[in-house]
């Protein structure tokens, strides 16, 4: 099964911004955005195929797509190949230009690097690059492969190129603490983000058990959760790329691709239960975990010492702590929440702080405006 992510094509909910604004983009801002979409413009177009673990198969369909392009017409060429390729993988090969690499020897290792230069003369439409994340030797034009390939984007040329999960830089703890390895080479997440378009190479783990030898990769387990970093972080990704879009062109959406959770805190809130809930929620779906709460004048002094416990346990827990600004509660919580994308709100309660009947506390009227998200209510332990 393949799992393809491209922004362009994704189905969403769009609504004007007509509550928004007052918060049109100042000069120097439109002046960036001019200018990013120019570069945008002139750039290659990025494909990256993603995969959760060696042999699942996503050089090879890098090179398939290679040579499917060019039987439509297209000039593509070959920039990288790993040292050792399937023979399926050769014989695509055999109908590709390859440009061969520069070969180096240094502190008793061997290297290929891309030859950029070569390539800029050669000047294709598309080039094929193979394991994304090698090293080059001290003294080459860049330290790393991923940093040629934006060069070679710089000049117009699309890339499409493959990479494995275990060396994305900010995944690497987790993939260590699922193999027990740890890979010496990386890229930065932030490149991946730069990708126009991210497929996901995928296998059922127990058949990608069978084309490894015994003893070099995780359980099934281990290749399932692997498999589930991918693919969330393909949809991060995209989720980012398509907020970007969005914003620049004064559209809000409702929509997520994970779970975010927002704890509403406050001095009589039960931080702690909401907060362990939330990480606990956030970490089992690979989610993010915001804490939020709104200035309040006049607070007693011991009020404000709770409050600041509150946020301290928050960072403590690794959650994104905001401050929020505004005469209702309910309507700057509703705000923040739409427009940072939340899927579940922790609230605080009390049963004693019960109106009459008639009348509508805060909490009715945040559940009845919560139409894009999840509210769960959290009694607070006292009058504190």
């Amino acid at each position: 099964m393949v799992c393809t992510c491209d922004v362009t094509e994704l189905r969403i909910i769009l609504i004007e911004m007509t509550t928004r604004v007052d918060r049109r983009p100042d000069p120097e801002e439109l002046l960036r955005r001019v200018q990013a979409n120019e570069r945008r413009e002139m750039r290659g177009r990025l494909k990256v195929f993603l995969g959760y673990a060696s042999r699942v198969g996503k050089s090879f369909r890098m090179f398939d797509e290679g040579r499917r392009r060019k039987e439509r017409g297209q000039d593509v060429i070959v920039g990288a190949v790993q040292s050792k390729v399937t023979t399926d993988i050769q014989e695509i090969l055999s109908r590709l230009e390859v440009i061969p690499p520069i070969t180096a020897r240094h502190a008793g290792l061997d290297y290929e690097v891309i030859d950029v230069p070569a390539v800029f003369r050669r000047h294709p439409q598309v080039c094929l690059i193979d394991g994304l994340a090698y090293d080059n030797p001290p003294g080459s034009r860049n330290p790393q492969r991923w940093q040629d390939v934006r060069d070679l984007l710089d000049r117009g040329i699309a890339i499409i190129t493959a990479v494995n999960v275990q060396h994305i830089q900010e995944q690497q703890d987790a993939v260590e603490r699922i193999t027990g390895k740890r890979s010496p080479y990386s890229v930065p997440e932030e490149f991946l983000r730069e990708a126009d378009e991210i497929e996901v190479v995928d296998a059922p783990p127990d058949t990608l058990r069978d084309r490894i030898c015994e003893g070099t990769a995780p359980d099934s387990r281990g290749l399932a959760e692997l498999r589930e970093l991918a693919l969330l972080l393909a949809a991060d990704v995209v989720d980012r790329q398509l907020q970007e879009y969005l914003d620049a062109h004064g559209v809000a959406a409702r929509w997520g691709a994970q779970e975010r959770i927002l704890v509403c805190l406050t001095p009589r809130s039960n931080a702690a239960e909401m907060l362990r809930s939330g990480q606990r929620n956030a970490l089992r779906f690979h989610g993010a975990l915001l804490a939020a709460y709104v200035e309040q004048a006049g607070l007693r002094p011991r009020d404000k010492q709770k409050l600041e416990e509150h946020l301290d346990l928050a960072r403590e827990l690794g959650a994104e702590v905001h401050s929020l600004t505004g005469a209702d509660f309910v309507e700057a919580i509703l705000a923040f929440a739409r427009e940072q994308r939340i899927t579940q709100l922790f609230v605080g309660h009390s049963l004693s702080d019960q109106r009459l009947w008639l009348s509508r506390t805060p909490i009715d009227r945040l559940i009845d405006a919560a139409e894009d998200f999840d509210v769960r209510l959290f009694p607070h332990r006292g009058n504190e």
